[in-house]
């Protein structure tokens, strides 16, 4: 399998790839630019956009490294999935070299060896079905409804004590998925190996990213936490053999634009100590007084039926100095539509600088700042900590104009 190493954002050096190696790859990675080498005719230069990550199919393996650390990129994911919440597990911290897939699986297998140390988790399952003998309770409105009266098979629902529980489950699909995946650490494949054998016994399912089942934590499955949060993660981001197009792909690929939404809102959340029905994300709104137009702001502050905040978070990158108008546009909609004194734009660091608008004729003024991803968790939540004023301090202004009204 031939090994293409790419970098977020970045053009590579010339890739030599058949028609059907190129198309393919058109057809799994969309956000990534293919463009001819100069003087070369079937060489290409590839660029990803900000979707990184690892992917395979057909006879190629694809990493895309992120502008941050694998390390930090996985400790912001967990975080913007609420795993995080009370403090900093230092869970990808193995070789810094480590490919993805590789601290993935290393990671998964710590967690799962600190969860496993007591035994598996066992639990009751509920199970409807015919058997010969009576097992549990009978039901007596499907032997009726099914067997017309017939005495055997019957119908019954017992209760079974067993490994075979969704928090188990939910590990097996997240080790089976990256089972699928080749590890450049012996180490890494090994570690994954041990975790797969201990769990012989519990159903595959495949769970549909979009759609995890969530699991309740209590005293007698809370050492299960950390190992169930990562195979969540693990489950959610995998593109293990899915369609895209015609091309049957397997990966573990994270949007970073869909990353830095999720985790300013769980952060500033997290700083401000409100819920999502008070900071809401994607909340959608008419533009128009008809309701034909709908706004979407990547963050609303609702103080009842009165939103008092609006903002937009935007890891991008911009291909001129300064922010775009596009943006601007778009969040002086926003503050308009909401009759709001003005809105705050979240840029990753790098990508736009620190400044402010004063809209003529309107009297809005639209804030940009800037949030630094390069340092530690700990680093980056001081940060947000700084955002969480200028959330205060606009909310407060508003709050200010609603009472002179």
């Amino acid at each position: 399998m031939r090994q293409l190493d790419l970098r977020e954002y970045e053009a590579s050096e010339p890739y030599r790839l058949s028609i059907q190696e190129r198309d393919e790859l058109t057809d799994a990675l969309p956000s990534l630019s293919i463009e001819p080498a100069v003087g070369e005719r079937a060489d290409y230069r590839l660029t990803p956009g900000s979707t990184v990550g690892a992917l395979e199919f057909g006879g190629l393996s694809v990493l895309i490294e992120p502008k941050i650390s694998i390390p930090q990129l996985l400790s912001l994911a967990c975080y913007a999935m609420g795993m995080f919440k009370h403090q900093e597990r230092r869970w990808f911290d193995f070789e810094r070299q480590s490919a993805l897939p590789d601290t993935l699986a290393m990671a998964l297998a710590a967690a799962a060896r600190r969860a496993f140390a007591r035994g598996l988790l066992h639990g009751y399952l509920t199970h409807e079905e015919a058997l010969p003998t009576v097992r549990g309770r009978i039901r007596f409105d499907d032997q009726l409804r099914r067997r017309f009266g017939l005495p055997l098979p019957v119908e019954v629902r017992y209760d079974e004590f067993t490994d075979d529980i969704l928090a188990n489950r939910l590990v097996k699909a997240a080790v089976a998925r990256l089972g699928g995946m080749r590890f450049r650490s012996p180490k890494a494949r090994r570690d994954l190996g041990r975790i797969a054998g201990l769990l012989d016994n519990v159903s595959l399912v495949a769970f549909p990213p979009n759609k995890l089942p969530e699991v309740s934590f209590d005293r007698l499955n809370q050492h299960y936490r950390d190992v169930v949060g990562l195979s969540r993660l693990i489950l959610r981001h995998s593109a293990f053999q899915s369609s895209r197009g015609t091309v049957r792909a397997a990966g573990f690929l994270i949007d970073m634009n869909t990353l830095f939404q999720e985790f300013v809102t769980q952060a500033l959340r997290e700083e401000l100590r409100v819920s999502d029905r008070v900071l809401r994300s994607e909340h959608r709104l008419p533009l128009d007084t008809q309701g034909r137009v709908r706004i979407e702001p990547d963050l609303s502050w609702w103080d009842g039926g009165v939103c008092t905040f609006v903002g937009d978070a935007k890891y991008k990158r911009t291909r001129a100095h300064g922010v775009p108008n596009a943006d601007l546009y778009q969040l002086l909609a926003y503050a308009t539509a909401l009759d709001l004194p003005g809105g705050l734009l979240v840029y990753a660091q790098g990508e736009a600088d620190i400044a402010e608008y004063q809209v003529r004729h309107a009297g809005k003024r639209l804030e940009v700042t800037a949030l630094d991803l390069g340092g530690t968790l700990d680093e980056v939540l001081a940060s947000v900590k700084r955002l969480a004023q200028r959330v205060h301090a606009l909310r407060d202004q508003a709050h200010r104009l609603i009472r002179a009204a």
